[in-house]
């Protein structure tokens, strides 16, 4: 005899949630589709910077976790399937506002030659495309896997030097402890027979940028409380600061007890394969027992997001838009990009009264590094007593490649014998490093910098007045300007360079006197 089945209320909602029905729906599937070919599209409009972004990660070691955020996204996404598949994708307007301001960013950053910027613009655009094409109740589904995407830019650069400062200030008490006679000038240190640069990889950096990934992720899959989200990250981001200061000191000590090139070798094995595996698992270990969140806890609950959409529209015009105002980037930075001012056949160092051209030094060599100026001078002057070394980059335009300020272009360039040692006291408006070389020698650079007609030394505002030349207009040449003494004993480098600006005139009449002949 049959029999009547009661079905429970609700249990057709249980069933559209399940892991398996997720493009079930007629409408996640083309919405996917739609999502697919626009990511496609848009990464093949700016495949340069899509190319770009995956050198870094395979060239700098600080990047090379970012090849794993994909995969975590993916993942992480693929965890909250079941949840996603109990909203309903739809099209919506304000996601292309998101489209547009990537798209901004984008452009300021092509303009100012800022590959951070056009990478960073990139992610919003994509991020936008999502919004625009599966709504707001999907998007906020999925903020968690979209916000992470950012891990996908390079960045944490500016970390690098303050991390080298701590390391120092880490490393010279434990040598002491240690009973290893050393002394250190800025990240330079002498201990025992050798001398160990500090260098920017040996900072720890790559580790803090990615364990502030780790991190987060592990804050949003094993915690739901905020303070312990706050106290795990802090021990996330402390503990490898810490740790790396103590594997440089170990560097060291193995070298003064065996030899620089055992030492170098351990450091090599423990740094590359080792070292950042027993810190993560360090940190899981200290967290394990503070985790407050079930494995199996849903990521979000899907009823608490459904409400009524405004502003929609259908997916693919969503889609087609996206791609559209995305693709209009790229035709602004084309029809702008190829301003130049024209410049003079050829530049000279001027004449200044009472200072006298002189060979440059053989003790101390040292000239700026402008691999793409369309014009460069170096020289030294001398007045009988004070010996100061010029050096002068003039560029027609600037572009992606061809930039006047950047990693490697200027002072420093990479992997160069000189390093960084301090910053000093501005001098008469331009910017002072002192640098510092195995020997030990030493030097003070003063840097300037024109741009159209305005001179600067800061060099963020170098690359925001590049960009604002080239958005709307105006004089394109670049000019960078710098001085450089040896220091010493007995002598003032700083004086020197005051006593040849005195002769020379101020930096601007300076510069001028050199790009500005006829």
């Amino acid at each position: 005899m049959p029999r009547d089945l009661a079905v429970p209320e609700g249990s057709m909602s249980l069933h559209v949630g399940s892991r398996s029905s997720l493009f079930n729906s007629g409408g996640w599937r083309t919405s996917s589709v739609l999502l697919g070919i626009a990511v496609l599209v848009m990464l093949g409009l700016f495949h340069a910077d899509v190319v770009k972004m995956v050198e870094v990660w395979w060239i700098a070691s600080t990047y090379g976790h970012c090849f794993l955020i994909a995969p975590i996204i993916g993942w992480v996404v693929w965890q909250r399937h079941g949840e996603l598949g109990r909203l309903e994708p739809t099209g919506w307007s304000p996601g292309l506002l998101i489209v547009t301001a990537g798209g901004a960013a984008w452009l300021m950053g092509e303009a100012g030659s800022v590959s951070f910027a056009r990478q960073f613009g990139l992610v919003i655009m994509l991020q936008g495309a999502v919004v625009a094409i599966l709504g707001p109740m999907v998007a906020r589904g999925l903020t968690f896997p979209l916000l992470y995407a950012f891990f996908l830019v390079p960045f944490g650069e500016s970390l690098e030097a303050p991390l080298q400062r701590v390391t120092v200030a880490i490393i010279m008490p434990l040598l002491d402890l240690a009973g290893v006679p050393a002394t250190s000038d800025g990240v330079l240190i002498h201990a025992g027979r050798y001398y160990f640069e500090v260098a920017e990889a040996c900072s720890g950096t790559k580790f803090v940028i990615a364990m502030l990934a780790f991190g987060i992720l592990v804050c949003n899959l094993c915690f739901t409380a905020w303070w312990r989200r706050a106290a795990f990250m802090t021990m996330a981001l402390v503990v490898p600061i810490l740790a790396n200061g103590v594997r440089a000191f170990a560097t060291i000590w193995v070298a003064d007890l065996t030899s620089v090139e055992l030492a170098t070798g351990f450091d090599h094995i423990v740094y590359g394969w080792v070292f950042f595996g027993l810190v993560m698992a360090a940190v899981l270990a200290i967290g394990w027992r503070w985790f407050d969140r079930a494995a199996d806890a849903p990521a979000f609950d899907p009823a608490a997001l459904r409400r009524d959409v405004r502003h929609g529209l259908r997916p693919i015009i969503a889609a087609a838009l996206a791609v559209a105002i995305s693709a209009a980037f790229p035709l602004w930075s084309a029809a702008i990009g190829g301003r130049s001012t024209p410049l003079p056949a050829r530049i000279a160092l001027p004449d200044i009264p009472g200072w006298q051209r002189a060979p440059v030094s053989t003790r101390a060599i040292w000239t700026p590094f402008y691999p793409e100026a369309d014009h460069y001078l170096f020289g030294r002057y001398t007045n009988g007593t004070d010996r100061v070394d010029i050096g002068v980059a003039l560029y027609g335009s600037q572009r992606s490649g061809k930039e006047i300020v950047g990693y490697g272009i200027g002072v420093l360039r990479a992997d160069d014998r000189w390093l960084r040692a301090a910053d000093d006291v501005d001098l008469a408006g331009g910017s002072v490093k002192r640098i510092v070389a195995p020997g030990p020698v030493e030097r003070i650079v003063a840097s300037w910098y024109r741009i159209g007609g305005t001179t600067m030394s800061d060099q963020r505002r170098v690359k925001l007045r590049t960009m604002t030349t080239r958005l709307f207009g105006g004089d394109t040449r670049a000019v960078a300007l710098h001085l450089s003494a040896e220091v010493t004993p007995g002598r003032d480098a700083r004086t020197e360079l005051a006593h040849f600006l005195d002769a020379a005139g101020p930096p601007d009449r300076l510069i001028a006197a050199i790009v500005d002949r006829p």
